[in-house]
C-alpha cells in the first residue's frame, strides 16, 4: 500500500474530507492542503520565531547588555506593534491584486533580514528602531496568508484548516525557547557574540530561505491561480466546489469597497467580539515566563522550557477545537466552552493568593482556552462568504484591533515592572472575560435575525452560480454537477427575493 493511499485512509479515520465527498475532490483537496498550507504555516512560523525570540532574549541576558531596565522590553514590544499595524489593512488590499506568491515571500526575506539586525544593536533605540522594522515587514503574514488559507476551502473544511495554521504560532514560540536554550547552552561568547543575539542569528537563517517556498507552492487564491501543479479541470473544480458552498468569486477592487465593509453589521460585531476574545488569555505569554523567572529555582534553560508549556497546550486545543467546530458545524459552541475556562483562570490569577500548583493551572488553562479563539477568523470567513475583497479587508481590520490593543493595554495594565503580580493586568482580564461572556451571543442572533428576514447570502451565491455553471460545461464535463446537485430547484426565485431584500442587509450595531 502506497504512502497516498495510507495517508487517505488516515484522513478518512479523523473526517479531514466530507464523508459525501467524491474520490476526484477528494484528491484536489489533498493537493490544495499541500499547496496553502505548506507555505503559509512555513511563513507563520517563521514570523512567531522571529517575534517571539525577543523575550527568550531578554531573559538569556538582553536585559542586561542592552539596558532594558524599567519598562523598556514593554515599549519594545511595542513598538513591533506600532510598524505591524501600520500596513494590515493596504496589504491585505494590495493582496488581491498582486500575485501573492512574489509578494508574500518579498515580505518574508525583508523581516528575515531586520531579524538578523537585532543580533548586532548596541543600544535600547537600535533596538527600537529594529522591533519598527520587523513589525512593518511582517505585516503580510498573519493576514496575508489567512486570506489565502480562507479562500481555498469550504464550511466544513475550514475549522480543521484553520487548526493546522493557527498551531504554527504557539509551535513557533515553543520553538524559540528551545533555540534560545540551546543557543545560550552551546553558543554563548562564540566568535564573540552572546547567546542571545545568536539566537536572532539562527532565527534569521532558518528564515530568509523558507520565502522561496512561496514562489513556488502558493497558489494565491481560486479564482486567480496560476500554479503549476493544479490541472486546468482542477482550477475549475477549485471555483466550482466553493460556489457550491456559497463562496463567492473575486468582484473587484472598486469605491464600493468601503461601503461593502462598513456598511455590514458583521465588521463591527466580529470586531468587539473577535479582539475581546483574543486578549482574554493574554496572561498565559509574557506574564507567565516572567512569573516564572522570578522563581529562584528555575534557571535561565529551566525558565525557557517551562514557558513553553502553554503553547503546547494551546497546540493541542487548537487542534481538538478545530475538528470539533467543523463536527457541530458551528464556531460559536467551542468559543463558549473557552470563555468559562478563560474566566475561571483569570479569576485564580486576579485573586493570586493561591498555590504555585493553582497558578501553574491557571496559566497553562489560558494556553488551553487560546484554542477556541483560533476560530473567530473562520467564523468571519464564513458569515463573509459573500464578498472576497471585503472579507480580506475585514480580516485585516479584525487584525488591526487585536494589534492596537497589544500596543496600548501592556503597556498600561500589563508593565514590566509590575511583574509578576500584575494586579492591574489580571483585573483588566477578568473584566474582558466577562464582557466577552455577554457579546459571544450577538453574532448569532443577528445571524438568526437576517434567516427570519430572508437573507440567506449562501443561497442567494448558489443560484447566482448558473452563469458560471454553463461556462464550465463547455470546458470540462461533470464539473458543473457539482454545483448543480446543491441548487434548489426555485434557485431563480430565492435569487429574486434575496435581490429584493438586499437593502435589508446593511445592518448596523446601532439599528440592533
Amino acid at each position: 500500500m502506497g504512502l497516498t493511499s495510507l495517508t487517505h485512509r488516515f484522513a478518512e479515520k479523523i473526517d479531514w474530507y466530507p464523508k459525501e465527498m467524491s474520490k476526484e475532490e477528494r484528491h484536489l483537496v489533498f493537493k490544495i492542503d499541500w499547496l496553502v498550507l505548506s507555505f503559509s504555516c512555513i511563513a507563520f512560523f517563521t514570523k512567531n520565531l522571529d517575534v517571539s525570540a525577543i523575550t527568550n532574549a531578554y531573559i538569556a541576558g538582553m536585559d542586561k547588555d542592552l539596558d532594558l531596565n524599567g519598562d523598556r522590553l514593554s515599549y519594545a514590544n511595542a513598538m513591533y506593534y506600532v510598524g505591524y499595524c501600520l500596513f494590515q489593512i493596504p496589504s491585505n488590499i494590495v493582496l488581491t491584486r498582486l500575485p501573492a506568491e512574489y509578494y508574500l515571500p518579498a515580505a518574508e526575506v525583508m523581516w528575515g533580514v531586520f531579524t538578523l539586525g537585532h543580533a548586532f544593536v548596541k543600544t535600547y533605540k537600535q533596538l527600537m528602531v529594529m522591533r519598527f522594522f520587523v513589525g512593518f515587514t511582517a505585516t503580510a503574514c498573519w493576514v496575508g496568508n489567512a486570506h489565502i488559507v480562507n479562500s481555498w476551502y469550504t464550511s466544513q473544511e475550514l475549522g480543521k484548516r484553520n487548526a493546522i495554521y493557527g498551531c504554527v504560532y504557539p509551535l513557533g514560540a515553543m520553538f524559540a525557547g528551545y533555540l534560545q536554550s540551546a543557543a545560550y547552552n552551546n553558543l554563548n561568547g562564540a566568535h564573540g557574540l552572546a547567546g542571545w543575539r545568536w539566537l536572532f542569528v539562527v532565527c534569521a537563517i532558518i528564515t530568509i530561505p523558507c520565502a522561496l517556498i512561496g514562489v513556488f507552492f502558493c497558489p494565491n487564491v481560486p479564482d486567480r491561480t496560476r500554479s503549476r501543479f493544479l490541472t486546468p479541470r482542477e482550477k475549475e473544480l477549485c471555483v466550482a466546489r466553493l460556489l457550491r458552498d456559497g463562496f463567492a468569486k473575486t468582484t473587484g477592487v472598486d469605491k464600493g469597497l468601503a461601503k461593502r465593509i462598513f456598511g455590514n453589521w458583521r465588521i463591527y460585531v466580529f470586531f468587539v467580539v473577535g479582539n475581546l476574545f483574543w486578549m482574554t488569555p493574554y496572561p498565559s505569554g509574557i506574564p507567565y515566563a516572567l512569573w516564572l523567572d522570578s522563581k529562584p529555582q528555575y534557571g535561565v534553560s529551566m525558565v525557557n522550557n517551562l514557558s513553553t508549556i502553554t503553547y503546547a497546550a494551546q497546540i493541542v486545543s487548537i487542534m481538538v477545537c478545530g475538528f470539533y467546530s467543523d463536527w457541530r458545524k458551528n464556531r460559536w459552541e467551542t468559543m463558549l466552552y473557552g470563555g468559562v475556562l478563560i474566566l475561571v483562570c483569570n479569576v485564580l490569577l486576579l485573586v493570586w493568593n493561591v498555590s504555585d500548583g493553582a497558578k501553574f493551572f491557571a496559566f497553562v488553562g489560558l494556553g488551553v482556552a487560546n484554542g477556541p479563539t483560533n476560530l473567530i477568523v473562520p467564523w468571519l470567513a464564513e458569515e463573509m462568504s459573500h464578498d472576497l475583497e471585503a472579507r480580506s479587508a475585514s480580516i485585516a481590520i479584525l487584525n488591526v484591533g487585536w494589534v492596537v490593543i497589544n500596543l496600548v493595554v501592556p503597556l498600561v495594565a500589563w508593565p514590566t515592572s509590575s511583574a509578576p503580580r500584575y494586579f492591574g493586568g489580571y483585573l483588566w482580564s477578568v473584566i474582558t472575560s466577562v464582557l466577552e461572556m455577554i457579546l459571544l451571543p450577538l453574532p448569532i442572533y443577528l445571524l438568526r435575525r437576517e434567516k427570519k428576514m430572508g437573507i440567506d447570502y449562501k443561497k442567494a451565491i448558489r443560484a447566482m452560480a448558473d452563469d458560471t455553471v454553463a461556462g464550465l460545461e463547455e470546458k470540462t464535463e461533470g464539473v458543473s454537477s457539482i454545483i448543480a446537485e446543491s441548487a434548489d430547484a426555485d434557485s431563480t426565485d430565492e435569487k429574486r427575493e434575496f435581490d429584493s431584500k438586499k437593502n435589508d442587509i446593511n445592518l448596523t450595531v446601532t439599528s440592533v
